[in-house]
């Protein structure tokens, strides 16, 4: 669930823009169609894609209604493929950064980002990981930017 919603984010930050590639445009419509035929209303997160609510309120849908499936997985790791090929900054908007993912289990929760808040790799992950709640980055509020 957390690739479907990452990526919808994703998409919802990049691929709404007018800068945007077609392979994004391309991959978030193809995802967007996905959700909507399984009657998964994104509005929310199109209009707020940095808000955790939102990503809260789209991955509650998804664990309720358990429509996510390997059609639906595929096409969020297109997605998110496309934003790492052509537009990698968008990542740090949602504070995620992937790439090469396998999966059976990621869970990265309350992200507050202004700037990569989860960076992950060549990752294959059978049954784990689950971050918990990340800062990253220098947040709206902050007094200084925290040292790297």
């Amino acid at each position: 669930m957390t690739l479907v919603v990452t990526a919808v984010a994703l998409g919802a930050s990049a691929g709404l823009t007018e800068t945007a590639s077609s392979a994004i445009k391309d991959a978030y419509a193809g995802l967007k169609r996905l959700l909507s035929h399984r009657q998964v209303d994104l509005s929310g997160i199109e209009r707020r894609p940095n808000s955790t609510a939102q990503r809260d309120a789209l991955r509650e849908t998804l664990a309720d209604t358990n429509i996510v499936d390997q059609e639906l997985l595929d096409a969020a790791e297109l997605m998110t493929d496309a934003v790492a090929a052509y537009r990698p900054d968008a990542a740090d908007v949602v504070g995620v950064d992937l790439k090469d993912v396998r999966t059976e289990f990621i869970r990265v929760r309350s992200i507050s980002s202004s700037g990569s808040g989860f960076r992950g790799a060549n990752l294959t992950v059978d049954g784990g990981v689950d971050i918990g709640d990340v800062r990253a980055g220098h947040l709206e509020g902050d007094a200084d930017p925290p040292e790297r």
